[in-house]
């Protein structure tokens, strides 16, 4: 059934393929590189799939991994294919700075090896293999375990020197070159993968302006005419539009043409066409004579809800609701701080709740009367408001009637006191550039996710069913797999290592899993149990994972400081020239 089922679904990739073909072209087709490694992708799947369905039974189909092309070649992962192309292209100084890592750390190896291997009791540097290993976790995570282990070669004071305290003498030493050498390429590593980022993004960004340069060259060479070499009429600017935005209106492209047109002229010139991608995508709305929502009603109902309106956007009405969220906030502390263990909702409703959502009610009230409707849900604060206080009726709502499932709707009532962020610019510019974020770093978020897909499918395909309870005895991460019962008189006392729940059974394990690998959760732990039920060349794959998860990070990190510094001086020029004006 499995294997019909994804013949199916590649028949319809294979179709998708053709439909694109003959829109390309065969030549076009042969030519682009990413249609055609999802091609060949395609094709072994294609077989794959075929002799599954043959054999009657599955074997090892590491290929699986690569379905994700499938998925990231599609309109809706453009975000997606231009971070995994900015991570391809940001690899090639990073692997040169990671060779350098990798040769001192063969360096530290051998002199971890040559120094702490007389310790037969010591089974972190008794082979090469093992130094090389154990370096790279102590490169990697701030657990000293390896280094608290190498005090016991008490030979060493024999071999070295011939006082009893060369071993900790020794390890010392060892341990202050490997803390300054490790820190300090680790901070390169981030350096040169945020310094290849901007590097790209800005040829990006010069290489895109320059091609729209080119196209806007090359169309007013098009639309200008024999009669008027000057400029670009609207007749011919109409036809352009018609077919680059067929759904735009009449008057949206009159519109458009008056914007462009910064000469008053009948014609655009070359100059002022150069802006076309700015304003093309600019939106048009008839703009309302009245000032307000109400300036059409009644005397009477105009000067009540014009009042309303000026209390609404008074200062002291803003720091008179700041005051209860925080008033709201101290009183949700000390509940939450009085509270004992056990069930933590009250069968009755608190009275602070209702008062607080009382008076959130009549500022929501007020807000959508005063300002109106449109005017209040444009505000993203206004909408958050709006939102928290939705949650907190229907939180009442559950604690009213009783409905335990929906008990978590109720702890979102701290979400209130954002708010204050309002307060501070610095925080506001905070929670703005975060808002504004949050496209791109959605798209990032998918491109780890298609990472952990990859490395899932290929760690269920060798580690599946390899770790269970009591797997390890006979590895150094023995006590983290071990599920003991000891029966101390009457009872029966379980000691239980809860790692061997960190397994690649299934795809979401394997996602569990992964992700503490990522957050760096005594992920050795997890590399030496599977690594002794199999093979050591298991250690590759764990190894190769937080590489490419690192280099991920980064970029996403380098990405949230170059918004961050670009919102920051952008704020600041502005000030600066208004401050001018």
């Amino acid at each position: 059934v499995h294997a019909t089922l994804e013949l199916f679904a590649l028949i319809v990739v294979v179709f998708e393929l053709s439909m694109k073909m003959r829109w390309l072209g065969f030549q076009t087709f042969i030519r682009h590189k990413r249609t055609m490694v999802k091609t060949c992708v395609l094709f072994v799947q294609f077989i794959e799939a075929i002799v599954v369905l043959v054999r009657q039974t599955s074997h090892v189909r590491i290929t699986r991994a690569l379905r994700c092309i499938f998925l990231v070649d599609c309109r809706y992962c453009g975000a997606v294919r231009r971070n995994l192309r900015q991570i391809f292209q940001s690899l090639p100084p990073f692997i040169d700075i990671l060779l350098l890592l990798l040769f001192f750390m063969v360096i530290f190896a051998i002199l971890g090896f040559y120094l702490f291997s007389p310790n037969h009791s010591d089974p972190y540097f008794n082979t090469l293999e093992n130094s090389l290993v154990n370096l790279f976790v102590l490169l990697t995570t701030s657990n000293e375990f390896l280094l608290r282990a190498v005090p016991l070669a008490a030979s060493l004071g024999e071999m070295f020197l011939p006082v009893p305290e060369a071993p900790s003498h020794v390890a010392a030493e060892y341990k202050d070159q490997n803390q300054t050498f490790s820190p300090v390429f680790s901070l390169q590593l981030l350096a040169v993968v945020f310094d290849t980022f901007n590097d790209i993004e800005k040829r990006k960004f010069k290489s895109l302006l320059l091609h729209k340069r080119t196209a806007i060259q090359h169309a007013y060479r098009l639309l200008i005419t024999k009669q008027r070499p000057s400029g670009i009429s609207f007749k011919h600017f109409e036809g352009l539009l018609r077919f680059y935005k067929p759904r735009m209106c009449a008057r949206e492209r009159y519109l458009t043409f008056k914007a462009l047109n910064q000469s008053n002229t009948p014609l655009v010139s070359l100059k002022d066409f150069y802006n076309f991608y700015e304003v093309v995508g600019l939106k048009w709305k008839a703009k309302r004579n009245r000032e307000h929502w109400f300036d059409d009603l009644p005397r009477t109902a105009f000067l009540i809800f014009k009042g309303i309106n000026i209390l609404v956007k008074s200062r002291a009405f803003q720091y008179t609701m700041y005051t209860v969220v925080a008033v709201n906030g101290i009183w949700i502390l000390v509940e939450t701080f009085m509270l004992q263990g056990g069930n933590f909702f009250s069968r009755n409703v608190p009275w602070s709740y209702i008062v607080f959502l009382t008076i959130y009610g009549v500022e929501l009230l007020l807000k959508t009367t005063g300002l109106g409707p449109v005017e209040y849900l444009s505000s993203g604060w206004n909408l958050f408001d709006f939102s928290v206080t939705l949650f907190a009726f229907l939180g009442l709502m559950t604690l009213a009637f009783d409905m335990e499932p929906f008990y978590f709707i109720v702890v979102l009532r701290p979400l209130q006191l954002l708010r204050l962020f309002k307060l501070k610019k610095r925080y506001r510019n905070v929670l703005d550039t975060m808002f504004e974020l949050f496209p791109r770093m959605a798209s990032l978020g998918l491109t780890l996710l298609i990472f952990y897909y990859c490395f899932a499918i290929v760690g269920m395909e060798f580690f599946a069913g390899v770790v269970y309870p009591n797997c390890c005895n006979t590895s150094t991460v023995a006590d983290s797999y071990r599920w003991v019962n000891h029966t101390i008189g009457n009872k029966t006392v379980v000691e239980e290592g809860y790692y061997y729940l960190n397994n690649f059974d299934n795809i979401l394990n394997s996602f569990v899993t992964l992700f503490e690998l990522t957050v760096v959760n005594d992920w050795y732990i997890i590399m030496e149990g599977v690594t002794s039920q199999t093979t050591h060349w298991s250690r590759l794959y764990f190894m190769i994972f937080y590489i490419v998860t690192m280099v991920v990070m980064t970029i996403i990190v380098a990405f949230i400081l170059d918004a961050f510094v670009f919102r920051m001086n952008y704020t600041r020029k502005n000030q600066d020239s208004e401050g001018q004006n």
